[in-house]
Formats: C-alpha cells, structure tokens, sequence
C-alpha cells in the first residue's frame, strides 16, 4: 500500500510542534497589546487568520478569545464579516466598576495611576515579594516625571511575611532544598523592597513631595494578596499553587508556587454598593488590626 509522503515519518524521528496556547493565553496577549498602546482605541484588529497563524492556534481558539475581550468591553463591531475594533475608551473598560477580574499585571498598574491623581496617595499592600507593586508603581512615576502627575504626599505601608517563619510556600517538593528555596524568597523580597522605598523616596528629592515608605514583617504566609488604594478601594487575589519546576543555583528544582503577577484582581470600590463598601472598610479594618498587632518592624536586608 502506498504511503502518502506528507504523512510519512523517518523511523526513529518525530516531528517537531510548538506548545498549543489556549484561548485565555491568546486573550491574555491581545489584551495585554491593548492595555500598553500596541493596539490603540479605534484601530481594526488583525484577521482571524492572521491571529491564528501568529499564535499557532485554531481559529476556534482565536474566536473564543475575542469573545472574551468583547465581554469585557474591549472590542466593538465584532462580526462575521469583518475584523473587530478596539473600544474607544479601552482604558475605562479595563479600569471601570464594571471591569473583569483581570491579572495583576493588566490590572494593577492603571489602577496604582489612578490613585497617584489625588493629592494625597495612600496605599496599603500585604503580598508576598511586593514584586507586582514595584512594577505597578513605575506607570505613575513615569507620569510623575513627564509632569502629568503632581501628588503632594504619598503615604505606602506594606505587610511582607517575616524572614524567621517557615514559609508555606514557595516550598520544595523535596524537603532538603528547603533552604535553597528560602534563600531565594528572601533575597527577592528584599530586592523588591528596596527598589519600591528607593524609587518612591526619590521623589523627595526630585519632585519635592512628602514620601514615606514602611515595611512591616507578618508571622505567616499570606494567602491571598490585598491592595488598599486611597481609602476607597480593595483589590484582592488568590495565591493559587500549582507544581512547577525552576532551575535555582544551576539546578532544577521542583516547587509548590504561586505567580503573583498572575494572580486575578478582585476590584471592589466604596460607594459602588453596600457589598463592595463593606468589603472595602472590612478589609481596612483587617490591615490596620494586623499592623498594629502582631506583625513586627522589617529590615530588609539578609
């Protein structure tokens, strides 16, 4: 029987294939292009099957993804016949009351902007690494720098778990690397800090607005992640774990970890109903009773 030559294989060879992306990964990355500017408010989105060449997916993957972004008020004019378009106002859509939960990385930022528009900044975080508030914080220095942004004073306080408990996670999947492990945590939450007080304390000296900046140590390992903005909003995520792999010190290790930066943002804002203003004043209450009571003064150094 004839075998058809774009079907054969050579013995002992497989053919090479990319990792499939899902829908939500595809989405994920056009939203992302849309939240930085790559693809502005107005402009016609790629075809379909230009979309699903460059993603190495199914048009179905691709369909499945800009239905979600149109659910979220990113893209009008879908049809049939013709690409859609981004929103006009896609900053509102990612932003408003009636924004998805999103990553903390698309969310996070804008938001982190929008507070450092009052004259008086006030922002509460307690994370793990503070690593996705470092990053966030840099859109409004940007505009701080570019003159679009003047706050008066900025007040940060955050709750970073202590470098004398035993983390819950990240943890090895092998206990032995336990203190690989903690040494790598602990080494990235200082990093983090330091650049975060650093870069905002700078703006003393450059803006002349009032900055203060204090860490404090938790007795545990958060599980979830809590932003405080201006008195008026929460936003809060899961750490959720999964297994994955890393190479640390030149070897692999396997770990139970979270991606913060990946976590969704949960945005509840004072005024947009008794649900959400209680969870926002339930939530200040919350910080406020650990900060004044069993969390302790935090160095951040080695």
């Amino acid at each position: 029987m004839a075998v058809d030559p774009e079907h054969a294989s050579v013995p002992g060879r497989k053919r090479a294939q990319r990792p499939q992306k899902s829908h939500r990964e595809v989405a994920d990355e056009l939203r992302n292009r849309i939240r930085t500017g790559v693809l502005r408010p107005g402009q016609r989105m790629p075809t379909q099957a230009k979309l699903a060449d460059e993603f190495g997916v199914e048009r179905g993957a691709v369909r499945q993804a800009l239905r979600i972004l149109q659910s979220e008020h990113l893209l009008t004019n879908m049809s049939k016949g013709s690409p859609a378009t981004v929103a006009p106002d896609p900053d509102r859509a990612l932003t408003g009351r009636a924004a998805p939960p999103l990553p903390t990385t698309a969310a996070l930022a804008p938001r982190i902007a929008d507070a450092f528009a009052a004259p008086h900044v006030e922002i509460d975080a307690l994370c793990l690494t503070a690593i996705s508030l470092t990053l966030a914080i840099g859109e409004p220095l940007r505009q701080i720098h570019a003159g679009r942004l003047k706050p008066a004073k900025v007040d940060v306080r955050v709750l970073l778990p202590s470098r004398d408990i035993d983390l819950a996670f990240p943890a090895p999947v092998d206990a032995s690397a336990a203190g690989r492990l903690r040494r790598r945590w602990l080494a990235q939450r200082n990093a983090q800090g330091q650049v975060l007080k650093h870069n905002l304390l700078a703006l003393r000296a450059t803006h002349g607005i009032d900055v203060h900046v204090t860490f404090r140590a938790l007795p545990f390992t958060p599980p979830v992640k809590l932003y405080l903005l201006n008195g008026t909003e929460a936003l809060f995520a899961y750490y959720t774990l999964r297994r994955r792999e890393e190479e640390i010190d030149h070897e692999h290790l396997e770990m139970y970890d979270a991606e913060g930066t990946q976590s969704m943002l949960f945005a509840f804002e004072q005024g947009a109903g008794l649900r959400d203003t209680t969870f926002v004043e339930q939530s200040h209450l919350w910080f406020n009773a650990l900060w004044e009571t069993i969390s302790s003064e935090l160095l951040l150094t080695s």
